[in-house]
């Protein structure tokens, strides 16, 4: 709590042809790494999950529904990433503490596994459980420098069929508001977003997998509002990459089903684009998870952090856990991050199953949330904020107007009136006060930098963030300072280009270890809420299999593929496989 203040893209060679062959497959079915054995006889049912994150937690939920012996063991706080904190020492006369996060929560309609994990947690007086403290938003603002901010509503509205002409209407319409953005260059982008749509499953994991989305876009030599608004900002402000080394892949993905959802048309994707929760996150969906698994029978081990792995006779035979001792389960699931996973694949491991070696190629970067706690409400309007553009590609959201409840009736010592949460996506460029970037910043300095870069992105015009307003700030406790140097505890992957080659699925070699996080392959393919929650599934899954059980497996939701463009997609196979070019270019 503190007061106020290129990379070059290789050709597409025969070998990368042959491996999107090989990966498209991979990619529908997402199969083992390595050879899975069922036990000739009926196996124990305990499993211990190593990590509490939404992972973690999905993990023990599927399971447990299914009769097994779960137990999670966990070194911080449940919920991982995705959780809400409370700012210690803020809470007066009988309030709770102001709640602080990691970063906002975002939930686009285009996530099927986390809603349907929430219609089956209980909550007092709703009937679809923690799915109903969702809501949906309607419009975000875009902040530009030295220029009136853009109010625009987040999703098409008054369309009947789900056409070609109405997906490049969708895209033109979410992109079209980028000012001095020449018609050629949007017209541009709009027809490569539709050889997206219309390329094979083997182009992609062949040709676009390998190539960043600077280079699938041409940014090169294209005016500055493409470059930086439309490839660079639009990118880092969504998925929190650096569109220079991103897979193409993973943000066309994840732009398809973003685009799909807004048309309102997908049956599975009637979310909306955008929604939050109408509370903080631990209020709303992870304690009251907590509760539903402990209830069901769940056990929770805190402060404890998996250190080892013992690997005998071709299984895991035990564990080493910080502050318990050796641990022995029937099953083992990692449901840490990477860089928190790799430390424990010995060599032993890594001889039974070379594959997993691939996970110490994988890179994390940094995106790191601060709220900034006001007196008085800010007349931003409801839902996420962009400043496209600035230095440490900020993101925000007006939390207080959209949760239940007076705010400062609830939170703090009553002067608290709103909560402004912004995400900082970019810590290695300079800012515009000190010049400097946020990792070389001190703490008291990133709080000043990021209100500075909101104000020159939001107040032209507007006068919508006052300095006198602010009564105080909480960076997320990930970032600290060690001997004056920025450290973050909580990285976030990033799907750099042909990265997916090196990431596991839940399946391995080893009959009894299993990956979840979302490091491992899912059908969303992004570092997200809902890519952890379909690895916890498919983790869990993956226990049924090597257990010979016969239990039903969590369902796992594909991304919606528009059928209209499937004959397009069986000639651009054709043309693939044949080594032409797709018919857009």
């Amino acid at each position: 709590m503190n007061r106020r203040p290129d990379t070059p893209v290789p050709a597409i060679s025969r070998r990368n042809m042959l491996r999107g062959t090989a990966l498209a497959a991979a990619a529908v079915t997402l199969p083992a790494a390595g050879p899975l054995r069922a036990r000739a006889a009926a196996p124990g049912r305990s499993v211990a999950v190593f990590g509490g994150g939404v992972s973690g937690l999905t993990t023990a939920h599927e399971l447990i529904d299914r009769g097994y012996e779960v137990t999670v063991y966990e070194p911080l706080a449940l919920g991982g990433k995705a959780r809400s904190m409370p700012v210690p020492g803020t809470a007066a006369g009988g309030r709770a503490d102001l709640p602080g996060e990691h970063g906002f929560r975002f939930f686009p309609g285009c996530y099927q596994h986390v809603p349907e994990t929430m219609s089956r947690i209980p909550f007092a007086g709703n009937g679809n459980g923690v799915a109903d403290n969702l809501v949906r938003v309607e419009a975000t603002t875009a902040g530009f420098p030295n220029l009136a901010p853009i109010v625009l509503p987040v999703e098409a509205g008054g369309l009947a069929q789900l056409t070609p002409e109405v997906i490049q209407s969708t895209i033109s319409g979410a992109v079209g508001f980028i000012p001095q953005l020449p018609p050629a260059e949007l017209a541009f982008f709009v027809q490569q977003m539709m050889r997206w749509f219309t390329s094979s499953t083997e182009r992609r994991f062949g040709e676009w997998e390998y190539r960043s989305w600077t280079d699938v876009m041409q940014a090169n030599g294209k005016s500055t509002a493409y470059r930086e608004y439309l490839v660079n900002a639009l990118t880092r402000i969504t998925v929190a990459a650096k569109p220079h080394r991103s897979s193409a892949r993973t943000i066309g993905t994840i732009g398809e089903a973003l685009v799909l959802a807004g048309t309102g048309l997908v049956p599975g994707y009637q979310g909306g684009v955008d929604r939050i929760l109408n509370r903080p996150t631990n209020e709303a969906w992870i304690d009251p998870w907590v509760d539903h698994l402990r209830g069901r029978g769940v056990r929770f081990v805190m402060g404890a952090k998996a250190t080892g792995l013992q690997f005998d006779g071709g299984r895991i035979s035990g564990a080493s856990v910080s502050g318990v001792g050796r641990v022995e389960a029937d099953w083992y699931v990692c449901a840490m991050p990477v860089e928190r996973t790799v430390p424990l694949l010995s060599d032993s491991i890594l001889n039974a199953d070379p594959s997993l070696d691939g996970m110490r190629n994988l890179e994390v970067d940094w995106m790191v949330g601060i709220q900034y706690y006001l007196t008085t409400p800010t007349e931003l309007p409801e839902g996420h904020v962009a400043a496209l553009g600035s230095p440490w590609a900020l993101t925000a959201l007006r939390q207080a107007p959209m949760w239940v409840g007076d705010f400062a009736a609830r939170y703090g010592d009553g002067t608290v009136r709103e909560c402004l949460s912004v995400d900082v996506s970019d810590w290695d460029t300079p800012g515009i006060l000190f010049g400097k970037t946020a990792k070389q910043c001190t703490k008291d300095e990133v709080a000043q930098e990021v209100w500075a870069q909101l104000k020159a992105w939001l107040n032209t015009g507007t006068g919508w963030l006052r300095d006198e307003d602010i009564h105080s700030w909480f960076l997320d406790p990930g970032v600290h300072w060690d001997g004056g140097a920025a450290v973050n505890d909580t990285p976030l992957l990033v799907n750099t280009a042909g990265s997916y080659d090196h990431r596991p699925t839940s399946h391995c070699g080893i009959e009894n270890l299993f990956f979840a996080g979302d490091h491992v392959r899912t059908h969303i393919d992004l570092a997200t809420m809902e890519g952890a929650n379909e690895s916890g599934r498919t983790a869990a899954n993956a226990i049924l299999d090597a257990a010979a059980d016969n239990a039903a497996r969590a369902p796992i939701y594909p991304l919606f593929a528009p059928p209209i463009f499937e004959p397009l997609k069986q000639l651009d196979a054709q043309r693939y496989r044949a080594g032409l070019p797709h018919v857009l270019g």
